[in-house]
């Protein structure tokens, strides 16, 4: 590989820490794929901003590098990749641990719920992409549920950058 001078634009919204839905556009040797992820720890109060994950997405801690090993797992390398377009939506919710004054105890409590509603508009937006026709990498296991009106606006957020999210009638 030879080397080449890249520019990244990253919008200072996106620096905001709280509850966020994105979606990774890369495009690959096989064409456009996509990968669903949401911020919002399982294991603490805290919820960082989309940004923070594009470097552990495509670094080398394996706790954390889900599209990378996505990639490779589909005979893809990362670094032969033409693009990666990172699309977010939020905060939604702001972040629990940086916000409530609580204790560690009181803030988990708070954070579990909106964490758990999240996951469930995660799976949401990934089933309603790949319905609508669109290429996703993972899969989000989740029974989670999430608040109707906050998943449309949710739909709508992603539709200008995904029209088949209502072109197709993904519900």
């Amino acid at each position: 590989m030879r080397a080449e001078t890249y520019r990244i634009v990253l919008p200072g919204g996106m620096l905001a820490r709280g509850f966020w839905l994105y979606v990774w556009r890369i495009e690959t040797p096989d064409g456009e794929m996509l990968y669903v992820g949401r911020t919002g720890d399982s294991s603490s109060p805290f919820a960082t901003a989309p940004y923070t994950r594009m470097g552990q997405h495509l670094g080398f801690s394996k706790a954390a590098n889900s599209l990378r090993r996505l990639l490779l797992e589909n005979g893809i390398e990362p670094e032969a990749c033409a693009s990666y377009e990172l699309i977010s939506h939020g905060p939604i919710h702001p972040e629990i641990g940086q916000t409530s004054g609580q204790d560690r105890e009181e803030q988990m409590r708070l954070h579990k719920p909106v964490r758990d509603e999240m996951a469930g508009l995660e799976k949401k937006l990934r089933d309603a992409l790949c319905s609508a026709g669109y290429r996703v990498l993972n899969v989000v296991h989740s029974k989670k549920t999430y608040n109707e009106k906050t998943w449309l606006e949710v739909r709508s957020g992603f539709s200008s950058y995904f029209p088949d999210l209502i072109e197709k009638g993904a519900a």
